[in-house]
């Protein structure tokens, strides 16, 4: 991961945020592999006040296509006669903007 951050003295601050797996071993022989991913996260937000700021965020930037987690093992489903080796993920979320307004009591 490499980030940049800026916060500056007249109220301005924010950031990016670059992610990268690496292809990885989901099974000891090296017969299955999980892909990389890439992702890039951006925000810039403003301090009104010390109590008061709003932020933007910016979420998967280039709206790639990956998974957060991959695993393989073996699963079966009702209904299923026998059990299945698999890949099972969570992918990334989709290009997504993200508003906060926040106050600090």
């Amino acid at each position: 991961m490499m980030a940049l951050a800026i916060d500056r003295p007249d109220g301005w601050f924010g950031g990016a945020r670059l992610r990268y797996l690496g292809p990885s071993s989901l099974t000891e022989d090296d017969r299955v592999q999980a892909r990389s991913t890439t992702l890039l996260n951006l925000d810039a937000g403003y301090r009104f006040s010390k109590r008061w700021s709003a932020q933007l965020l910016l979420l998967n930037a280039f709206d790639k296509q990956g998974n957060d987690i991959t695993y393989f093992y073996e699963s079966q489903l009702a209904g299923e006669a026998a059990p299945v080796e698999d890949i099972h993920f969570h992918p990334v979320e989709p290009r997504t903007v993200r508003a906060s307004l926040t106050v600090e009591m």
